[in-house]
Parts: C-alpha cells; structure tokens; sequence
C-alpha cells in the first residue's frame, strides 16, 4: 500500500511538532502507511498540493474561507 501523506500547517511550530510525534508513534504502533510532517505556513501554497490530508493550526485555519464547515457547537 503507498503511503499517504499527512501534513500539518502552524505559525509557531510548537504544539504541532508535538503532535506531529504523538501521531507518528501511534501510526507506527498500529502499522498505518503513512508520512507525517510538519511545515511553517509559509510553505503551505508549496508543501500542500502534495499532501493527501492537510491539517492546520488554528492560528492559521481562521483564515480558510469556503472549504470547510463550522465546528459543531
């Protein structure tokens, strides 16, 4: 199976990085085929076509319009 790619977006990098390692170590436990990285958002326009799921740090996912439903309240 080829793995998919996951890639995370942040203005600061701290929280995601640890995310990043939590998903990894359980992508790893439970032998998912995927990569997992973590990108600053200025290469979001660059690194996202690329990815198959992006996701991003509510610093920037404010500034999505149109592409995504309001969180449930």
């Amino acid at each position: 199976m080829e793995k998919k790619h996951i890639y995370l977006f942040c203005s600061a990098g701290m929280s995601t990085s640890l995310l990043v390692s939590k998903m990894r170590a359980q992508a790893e436990k439970y032998e998912v085929p995927v990569i997992i990285e973590a990108y600053p958002e200025t290469l979001a326009g660059e690194k996202g076509p690329e990815a198959d799921v992006v996701l991003l740090g509510p610093q920037i996912g404010v500034y999505v319009t149109g592409n995504s439903a309001p969180a449930a309240e």
